[in-house]
Order: structure tokens, then C-alpha cells, then sequence
């Protein structure tokens, strides 16, 4: 059994200067790729459930879902907790198996934010877990605008909270179809001056394939969350499926064949973060 928890995969990330990804399930299909991705890059792997997954599958399907991958994987596998928006979401994650629960504050007044993210914070280590929060809010392509992260909350918010990582707002975004972005550097080092805590690139779709690798390598980034890219893989190679052969239907055999390449999308992502 290689279940682990976050701070299992990102505390040798941050001594041994690179990153982990942790990459956004939305169905069996991804989340079985991910790990066989994981396992032929002989890295370990943080298999997220965000909103739009748990809304498609209940929290203690998915829960089952990642131990049962997480069972027979010959690497370290996070059963994580994306975007988590309330305390009770985070509590009721924890009784489903998760082994790292992601409280997003980032919305909040800043005193709300520590209070509930400290609330977690307390709720995960009793149970021998993980907790990830956020501050200062990363917003969305074509939505909601970020908020970028102010140093020296960011230390404040990790000393109160007691998160065992922290993910941060630095020109990361969202949903980003493209690598045209890039993150601000001369933030990051300013709120790593501050804090220890291992650091979090949401969006991480958006950031140049270079760019990661640079941070994962001299920064305190640890944590590379990837979803847009992976999403336009599966996309991509459905379309594909359907289309080669229009007389078929049977919906197995065609998610079939999404597998291998979103096996070598998801080896992309994690070789792109290894530094």
C-alpha cells in the first residue's frame, strides 16, 4: 500500500529541490492513467477531486476510488481534496478516506481565512493528514480576477494556520488554455523569505513548461497543480476515438482507447515539475 499523505510527498520535494503534481481527476478514466503515469516515471502523484469532480461523483466513491488506486500502486499516492469551501466539506472528506484536505479561504477576510484554515489545519493533523490552504485568491481565465498574495500575510497565515503547504497567488491562473503567462518571480522569493512552508502553484496549466521546472529546482514551490492541459488531452483523444470509427457505441471500448494518451499527457506533467 503507498496511500501518503501530502506533507509524505512534498517534505523530501522541498529538501531534495523539486516539485510534485498534483493533477486534477475528473473520472476513472484520468485518475487510473495518472497513477500508471506516476508509476512509469517512478514519481509519486497527488490525485485531486476539485468541485466540478465531486459534483460529478460523491465524496465516498471517490474516496474509495483513489485508496483502491492508491492500494496497488507501486508509488506514493495523495488522496487529495481540491477547493475545499467549508470546514464540514473538509470533515466529511477526512471520514471518506482522504489523506490531505485543501481548505480555499482565499475568498475571505483575511482573519476568516486563518480561523477556518486553522480549524481544518487542527481537524487534519488530529487524524494524522495533510492540510493545504490558500491566500490570497487565484482567479479564473475569463472570470473572476486574482488577488495576488502579499508576503507578508502569507508568512501570518502560515504561522496561525499551522498548513503543511500553501498556495499562493502570483500571476497564476485558473483554467488557462495557453503557456503565454509566466508567474512573478520576485514575489515568490519574497514570500519564501518569510516561510518555510512548501508552496503551491494553482493553474499550474498556464505556466511555461520551463518556468516550472526553474521553480521546482531553486524555489520553494513543491506543488504544481495540473488539470486544463490534462483536460484537453482526454478531450483531444475522445474526439479521436469517436471519430475513427463512426458505427461504434459501446462506450468502454471507446474510453479505451483515451487511456494511453493521457497516460503521456500525465507523464508530461509530471516530468515537466520534476525540476
Amino acid at each position: 500500500m503507498t496511500l501518503a499523505t501530502l506533507s509524505d510527498v512534498l517534505q523530501p520535494a522541498l529538501k531534495g529541490s523539486y516539485a510534485v503534481a498534483g493533477l486534477v481527476c475528473l473520472g476513472w478514466e484520468d485518475m487510473r492513467a495518472y497513477v500508471a503515469a506516476a508509476e512509469a516515471e517512478a514519481s509519486p502523484v497527488i490525485l485531486q477531486a476539485g468541485p466540478s469532480c465531486r459534483a460529478h461523483t460523491p465524496l465516498p466513491i471517490l474516496g474509495k476510488m483513489f485508496r483502491h488506486l492508491a492500494d496497488r500502486a507501486s508509488v506514493p499516492v495523495v488522496a487529495h481534496l481540491d477547493h475545499g469551501h467549508t470546514v464540514e466539506e473538509c470533515r466529511q472528506a477526512l471520514e471518506c478516506g482522504f489523506t490531505s484536505l485543501m481548505f480555499d479561504g482565499s475568498r475571505k477576510p483575511f482573519a476568516q481565512n486563518v480561523d477556518e484554515t486553522a480549524k481544518v489545519a487542527e481537524m487534519a493533523h488530529a487524524a494524522g493528514i495533510s492540510c493545504e490552504g490558500e491566500i490570497g485568491f487565484v482567479g479564473y481565465s475569463g472570470g473572476e480576477r486574482s488577488a495576488g498574495t502579499d508576503p507578508d500575510e502569507a508568512a501570518a497565515f502560515a504561522r496561525q494556520t499551522g498548513v503543511d503547504a500553501m498556495a499562493i497567488s502570483v500571476g497564476n491562473v485558473h483554467l488557462q488554455t495557453d503557456r503565454s503567462g509566466g508567474l512573478d518571480e520576485t514575489r515568490i522569493g519574497a514570500i519564501e523569505a518569510l516561510t518555510r512552508v512548501p508552496l503551491v502553484i494553482h493553474g499550474g496549466s498556464g505556466v511555461p513548461t520551463a518556468q516550472r521546472a526553474h521553480l521546482a529546482r531553486h524555489s520553494h514551490v513543491c506543488k504544481f497543480n495540473i488539470g486544463t492541459e490534462l483536460r484537453q488531452a482526454f478531450g483531444g483523444a475522445l474526439r479521436d476515438a469517436v471519430a475513427a470509427d463512426p458505427d461504434r457505441f459501446d462506450r468502454i471500448q471507446i474510453l479505451q482507447d483515451t487511456h494511453d494518451p493521457m497516460v503521456a499527457a500525465a507523464r508530461a506533467a509530471i516530468r515537466s515539475v520534476k525540476g
